[in-house]
């Protein structure tokens, strides 16, 4: 039986929010009252044939469960979505043409040299966004110093434009030599190709202005072969905004946290290529700081994908590049590294779709493949029949299929069944057995990769608090933390959409960068300030174009400094403004050598002494702080009832256990209870193992500790 839909009369003092996430499975929609803090939320699947049909769907099926009219939305909508990330990975992007420097036409094709497996005599890469028949050569050359050279003549440009014209490009990308130090030739060949051609262009002077060429040119031709992909359905989509009565704008959610207008997200649309998971990560900062807590690691399972980022210090790490469509998901360095400042996360192919499999040696895999909303999990009906981990939770009983999205979305138990009986045809094992390895596979997988990356990041989890969400990461959450050796699980309130709730408690943020390597002593203070003023007045646009006001705006400033003769730098940052303050360069050259051995010796564990430094980038972040949102909280319970038990197994070879079930609506505040058992909301359920104890929070979320007195029968590594 579905959830009543809440009756609610129109208030002259509400202020509702809207934010929308297409994930891989689902399309996830939450509307709140930033004036009362009330939160209405619900899940549609994603249409992957044309996106918008999901958020049509799910937007109104939401008003009409929060008895809204589109007109009583009048702020911004608030979008994250995984369409740049799909489109790179999957290679549906736009015929996109790249226009380079003559003798530099191979770039994407020799990329660094790097062999990510120095043995692999078969090493595979992914195919460059753009292939070498639309990469097109101009003469004209642009030096290190800066000093133009060769300016391309107008036969030159011509002759570019009936090629690219030729080949029926949709848009194009323009990446020079040496353009991040001077970009003038790079824009005068921008300017005459949008006459011509009609077609979007963006330039690697805009898009990642930054040393390295590889690394500057797959970034940009990353952003060229998307614009196809994104803006079509940004105009449409603010068209059908506009059409039905909504008030707001669009705003679209990063990969490094923030919020910008839809304008610039489409001319720079690979700045959204982490844009889901860092929703959810910034949903996890919004909660960390709630309770008070300074370390928590996020744990983001969806449909298709699961994600791990830890919060530390009360906010994400964030990383200068990212990589994207690895041709091996752990092998780093075989996909593309994109410039582009992202929210340090790991992302690996573990979702409630990833289908199960046995490989040549009969052993029982799971992922990365995913069944994605077409056609799901056999459970859902629509012609799978491979299972997924979706199909072995239901076998398990932890899932009730009858109370599948509220019952909006009844799971058939019998096909799930079925499916896991395929797979024990193959190993010689029941349905029961197979369900149970699954579901064990998927959490030792997600741990491994959550423990992998906290090594990278010198980093034990152990101890650290985790926070489930996601449509599966209630399930699966005191598995995986067991693993971990965490013992404390937060289950929050709209767990499911927590990564669209996350996009309406984000700042207004933009993160930029220019490289102009310098030795430290050696810096002009005038030169300093002519790029970092360039730097703020673009800040400020895009602020402005997002809705900030011009004294809510501050800046923190970064380097990316190196060791005299080294080829990496580290990222050091050196200070901030707070709003409304004069926008000035906040420290000295000792505080900048201080700032950066700091945090040299944090990673190296040493400092080397008489070695000057250089800088070779300089970042800005621009950012305004998003509006506080305080949920009301939730009604004192004096104890928890059950409102039904059921069969439920919760690890191979154990028997199945009459454990209770409980409806999130009817806990109360301060209410507690033991598992083995679940709790059920209309987009999640919450399993809560044996060995684990709950107490419901103020704000409603389910504080999970572990109870190392009772026997969890967990599985260990080597068993």
């Amino acid at each position: 039986m579905s959830d009543p839909t809440p009756t609610r009369e129109p208030s002259t003092t509400a202020d509702w929010r809207l934010a929308v996430d297409i994930g891989g499975t689902f399309t996830d929609v939450v509307l709140l009252d930033a004036a009362s803090g009330d939160v209405v939320v619900d899940k549609t699947l994603t249409t992957p044939q044309n996106p918008l049909d999901g958020v049509r769907t799910g937007v109104g099926q939401l008003l009409a469960r929060a008895n809204l009219r589109p007109s009583d939305v009048i702020a911004p909508i608030v979008h994250a979505t995984t369409l740049i990330t799909n489109a790179l990975i999957e290679g549906k992007t736009g015929r996109a043409g790249l226009v380079t420097t003559a003798g530099f036409g191979d770039t994407l094709l020799i990329r660094d040299e790097h062999r990510y497996d120095m043995y692999d005599l078969q090493i595979e890469f992914p195919a460059p966004p753009i292939p070498r028949d639309r990469t097109i050569e101009i003469e004209e050359r642009t030096a290190a110093s800066g000093e133009v050279l060769l300016v391309p003549s107008d036969a030159a440009m011509q002759a570019v434009a009936d090629e690219l014209r030729a080949l029926e490009v949709e848009s194009v990308g323009i990446c020079l030599l040496n353009s991040y130090v001077d970009s003038s030739n790079e824009r005068t060949l921008a300017a005459f190709l949008e006459r011509e051609l009609g077609v979007p262009v963006c330039i690697s002077a805009d898009v990642s202005p930054q040393i390295r060429e590889y690394p500057r040119m797959v970034t940009t031709a990353c952003n060229a072969a998307t614009m196809p992909v994104i803006g079509p359905y940004l105009d449409e989509l603010q068209k059908w905004l506009s059409g039905e009565g909504f008030g707001g704008s669009v705003l679209m959610m990063l990969s490094n946290g923030g919020v910008v207008s839809a304008d610039d997200a489409a001319r720079v649309p690979i700045r959204l290529v982490e844009s889901g998971p860092a929703a959810g990560a910034l949903a996890g900062t919004w909660f960390a700081e709630r309770l008070g807590i300074d370390r928590l690691l996020c744990f983001d399972m969806g449909g298709t994908t699961a994600k791990a980022c830890l919060i530390d210090g009360g906010e994400p790490e964030l990383t200068n590049v990212f990589e994207v469509a690895r041709a091996y998901r752990f092998k780093k360095g075989s996909g593309f590294p994109v410039s582009v400042p992202s929210i340090d996360l790991v992302e690996i192919g573990a979702g409630g779709g990833s289908l199960s499999w046995v490989d040549q040696f009969g052993l029982l895999k799971v992922g990365p493949e995913s069944a994605g909303a077409e056609p799901g999990p056999a459970s859902y009906g629509r012609g799978g029949t491979v299972p997924a981990v979706t199909d072995a939770d239901v076998v398990l009983g932890l899932l009730d299929p009858a109370a599948f999205l509220g019952g909006d979305m009844p799971l058939d138990g019998d096909a799930a069944t079925a499916a896991a009986a395929t797979i024990g045809d193959q190993l010689g094992l029941n349905p029961v057995e197979v369900a149970a390895g699954i579901h064990e596979i998927v959490n030792q997988n997600m741990a491994a990769a959550a423990r992998m990356h906290a090594v990278e990041q010198g980093v034990d989890l152990r101890g650290v608090s985790m926070i489930a969400f996601g449509g599966a990461g209630p399930v699966h959450a005191c598995g995986v933390a067991e693993l971990l050796e965490s013992d404390t699980v937060i289950f929050p309130v709209n767990a499911s959409v927590l990564s669209a709730f996350g996009t309406l408690v984000s700042p207004v943020r933009i993160d930029l960068a220019r490289s102009m390597p310098r030795r430290l002593h050696a810096i002009d203070p005038a030169e300093r300030d002519a790029l970092l003023d360039d730097l703020r007045n673009e800040g400020r646009r895009v602020l402005a174009a997002a809705g900030s006001a011009a004294d809510a705006v501050r800046f923190r400033y970064g380097l990316d400094c190196r060791y005299v003769g080294q080829g990496n730098e580290v990222t050091v940052w050196v200070g901030q403004s707070e709003p409304g303050e004069d926008a000035i360069w906040p420290v000295d050259d000792a505080g900048v050598l201080g700032a950066f051995e700091t945090e040299y010796k944090r990673i190296f564990g040493l400092a080397i002494p008489d070695v000057p430094i250089e800088i070779v980038t300089w970042r800005l972040s621009v950012s305004s702080d998003a509006e506080r949102v305080a949920p009301e909280p939730v009604p004192s319970g004096a104890g928890a009832e059950p409102v039904s038990h059921r069969a439920m197994v919760f690890g191979r070879g154990m028997e199945p256990i009459d454990a209770p079930v409980y409806k999130r609506t009817q806990l109360g505040g301060g209410a507690t209870f033991s598992g083995p058992c679940v709790v059920e909301e209309r987009e999640t359920t919450a399993v809560i193992r044996p060995g684990w104890n709950v107490e419901v929070g103020p704000d409603g979320s389910l504080i999970a500790t572990r109870n190392h007195a009772v026997p969890n029968h967990t599985v260990s590594d080597t068993e």
